[in-house]
């Protein structure tokens, strides 16, 4: 009888319990690798995350216990009871004492029911679309490639890196490292360093007959970063700006998206022509240009035509951008003094850096500005990335004033010269009937075209199938030029690299 009471009482129970639904979503086919370098909990996480989004976990179902779930998949209960947490705290899942834990039952519904994007549709088609702007700068891309490392010859825009001092740039990290306080790791300093802004500034006025304070240099990532503070400070969105013919492409870019009419003004034997600019656009309120060496073309403007644009630029109100890249490498006697020394007037926004005389990574250039638009570039630089690493500010720092700086600058000024001049000598016994080589004295390329008689798309495909990197001059061209070109950079090959490449491309010529 006893018997027969307790077996009702069960039944009874039974009938009166609601029944557990059974569960529909298969936990123990989660996928866990206990291999993979993501943490179990995280790879958990996902996989729940990634069903409760497709609908295979419904709002308001019931998970297994941490324990249960844990003895499913083999691992331990605490990388369960990790993944539940997070999925709580981002509010995928919920828990209520006695009902265990469960899918929340306030997801959003249009997030639920948002299927996965089908497998045949390019991932770049779906969702939100870019701006006008972004769509620009996504055209760009070319500009990005992957080239070849170490660079082959003679691709541009290298320094000597193979004769950059690093023991030298070792020991002076490694001192600073030992020695630089530790509120100097914190500061905030969107105008740099001061006392790199100090030495910057002496080493301009000494080398480049620059006219300027500590006050007034600031110090950026890289000529690319000035330029863009230049465009964004100094000019409105429809204003003209004058550029060279051909040019630093890059700089146009930077102009163009901030909606400035870039007009190009052609090249005369002294550099920039201020007629012609005069001609193509009156009106234009800042002039780009790369007095001391030329980009592409390796031509210093003369004394007078310095003057001349000085003249048209307090005339017009306008400004000068004095990109001096790579001022410090003439081979024939002393260097131009610079524009911006030149000037009275504060209509001259002079520009450095230190990645072609040292090495590209550091990342490191300046800004030299009139005292009225401190406070105007502190601002900008604040509100792009706050200010450079003042580790690497405060190495440099040391490089210049104890005199490396001046030391590798003199070492690679005799070093260019010899590259430049084996360069010359290797295309003149190899190519030297095909070639017609556009020499200057200063920079750190050689422009080259076809001679009379010799097809410029033979020796360019020659040059490609040896292996000879160059830049087509039309990369730097807004207009039809007279005739192509290629840019041989030379400054990061030794003699011997230059011989050999030479002659493969010669060898290739000759055969086709």
């Amino acid at each position: 009888m006893a018997l027969a009471k307790v077996h009702l009482r069960f039944v009874l129970w039974g009938h009166l319990m609601p029944r557990r639904p059974p569960q529909r979503f298969a936990f123990d086919a989660l996928q866990i690798d206990p291999d993979a370098a993501r943490p179990i909990y995280r790879q958990l996480e996902q996989g729940l995350r990634d069903a409760i989004l497709a609908g295979q976990l419904k709002p308001s179902e019931r998970l297994p216990s941490t324990r249960r779930l844990a003895e499913d998949l083999q691992i331990a209960r605490n990388t369960v009871s990790l993944a539940y947490a997070q999925l709580m705290s981002e509010g995928y899942l919920e828990a209520e004492v006695g009902s265990g834990t469960r899918v929340s039952r306030h997801l959003p519904d249009d997030l639920l029911k948002t299927p996965p994007p089908p497998r045949s549709v390019p991932p770049a088609t779906v969702g939100p679309t870019l701006a006008r702007r972004g769509e620009r700068v996504a055209q760009l891309g070319a500009w990005i490639s992957l080239p070849s490392v170490p660079p082959r010859p003679f691709r541009p825009h290298v320094p000597a890196l193979d004769l950059f001092p690093r023991h030298v740039w070792r020991r002076l990290s490694e001192r600073r490292l030992r020695r630089m306080p530790w509120h100097e790791w914190g500061q905030v300093l969107p105008l740099g360093y001061q006392p790199l802004r100090q030495a910057v500034a002496e080493y301009l006025g000494v080398s480049r007959g620059v006219r300027c304070s500590a006050d007034q240099i600031v110090i950026v990532a890289g000529a690319q970063q000035a330029i863009e503070f230049v465009s964004r400070l100094l000019l409105d969105e429809g204003d003209v700006a004058w550029m060279e013919e051909p040019g630093y492409t890059p700089a146009r870019h930077v102009f163009e998206l901030a909606g400035v009419e870039v007009v190009s003004v052609p090249l005369d034997d002294e550099g920039l022509s201020v007629t012609a600019g005069q001609e193509r656009n009156a009106n234009a309120r800042l002039a780009y240009v790369t007095p001391s060496s030329q980009w592409p073309t390796g031509l210093t403007m003369s004394l007078p035509r310095r003057l001349e644009l000085l003249d048209w630029a307090r005339r017009q109100s306008a400004w000068i951008l004095e990109d001096d890249y790579n001022g410090e490498f003439r081979y024939d006697g002393r260097p131009l003094p610079a524009i911006q020394g030149l000037a009275a007037s504060g209509h001259v926004v002079y520009m450095g850096t230190f990645s072609k005389v040292m090495f590209p990574g550091l990342r490191l250039g300046y800004l030299v500005i009139p005292d009225r638009l401190r406070d105007a570039f502190r601002a900008a630089r604040w509100l792009a990335d706050r200010h450079s690493p003042p580790f690497e500010q405060a190495v440099l720092t040391d490089f210049i004033e104890e005199g490396h700086f001046a030391r590798h600058v003199r070492r690679m000024r005799t070093a260019y010269a010899a590259r430049q001049q084996a360069l010359l000598e290797s295309l003149d016994r190899h190519l030297g009937g095909a070639v017609e080589i556009i020499r200057h004295e200063t920079g750190l390329q050689l422009l080259v075209h076809a001679a009379s008689g010799t097809e410029f798309h033979s020796l360019a495909a020659a040059a490609e199938r040896a292996g000879v990197e160059s830049h087509l001059l039309s990369l730097y061209a807004a207009e039809e030029l007279p005739r192509e070109g290629m840019i041989l950079g030379f400054a990061a090959y030794n003699e011997d690299q230059i011989e050999q490449a030479v002659q493969d491309w010669a060898a290739e010529f000759d055969r086709h």
